[in-house]
């Protein structure tokens, strides 16, 4: 069963944002997967999805610093640097996209300074501070740069491009544009899980591509930020963004996390495997 949430606060801020809440708590019948087809996408009438991630390399040229000794992971049979292996999850995270969703496109926000290159996405540099530290608060400072730059060019272009901010170490296992089209009014959608510390993903934000949908967006984005900055700085690096995105919903929405408390079955948008070697035993067939 799903179950979806609406929310419209009211605020100056962000005037008559509808957000949907997709809940994933509770499924069952954990089977192996042992492949995935390849999507029917559809055609949408009403505007083609793409997915933006923010990603950069901590050494100045990723192909010299592969070629480096130290730091060296195996993963199965092969042997990756650090950053050889980033750029292989990354590789990983683009190739499941262009099976499950062929006529999306990629586009990585990234360090200017960083000599990044791929040959399947678009690159786009926005200045700002990529270090480690501050890597989870640069993002959302991106995700803005970006989004008012597109609001920019949507005041000479009409199309629209419906938009998912995503990790870079994801897999779309099947085609999520049916998100923007079954909600027609929702601006912005975020996903529940079953962690009381983390109970919002910053790792999915889906933004509707129109004008006002990335307007509201951005007012969003902002609203996140200025609560990382106040409430959240000085929480360790992948955890202040979860922090600030979950204070900001709960203080429109109080309801909502006790609503999505309950031991109910929903459709799985994101599912995390257990951490740990060996931990891993297959994934829910109709994860998203």
């Amino acid at each position: 069963m799903a179950r979806w949430r609406i929310w419209r606060p009211r605020s100056r801020a962000v005037p008559f944002l509808s957000l949907l809440l997709l809940a994933p708590l509770v499924f069952t019948g954990l089977k192996a997967v042992n492949k995935i087809g390849l999507s029917s996408e559809r055609n949408y009438s009403r505007g083609h999805v793409t997915f933006v991630t923010v990603f950069t390399t901590y050494n100045s040229d990723p192909a010299e610093a592969s070629k480096l000794p130290s730091n060296v992971v195996t993963v199965g049979k092969h042997s990756y640097s650090k950053v050889g292996r980033s750029m292989a999850i990354l590789n990983t995270f683009i190739g499941f996209i262009q099976v499950s969703m062929p006529r999306s496109n990629v586009i990585i926000l990234t360090d200017p300074n960083s000599k990044l290159t791929h040959g399947s996405a678009v690159i786009l540099p926005i200045e700002g501070n990529y270090s480690r530290g501050n890597l989870m608060f640069q993002r959302i400072r991106s995700y803005i740069a970006f989004l008012e730059q597109r609001l920019e060019e949507l005041e000479t272009v009409e199309d629209i491009n419906h938009l998912i901010f995503t990790d870079s170490d994801i897999a779309v296992v099947t085609d999520l544009g049916h998100i923007f089209e079954m909600y027609p009014h929702c601006h912005l959608a975020l996903t529940f899980r079953n962690n009381k510390g983390q109970p919002l993903n910053s790792g999915f934000v889906a933004v509707r591509g129109t004008r006002d949908g990335i307007f509201k967006a951005i007012e969003f984005f902002k609203e996140v930020l200025e609560a990382y900055y106040l409430k959240y700085m000085e929480a360790s690096r992948m955890l202040g963004d979860q922090l600030a995105l979950a204070w900001v919903v709960k203080s429109y929405l109080p309801s909502a996390f006790s609503k999505f408390s309950k031991h109910e079955a929903f459709t799985v948008y994101n599912w995390t495997p257990p951490e740990g070697a060996g931990q891993f035993h297959g994934m829910p067939l109709d994860v998203k």
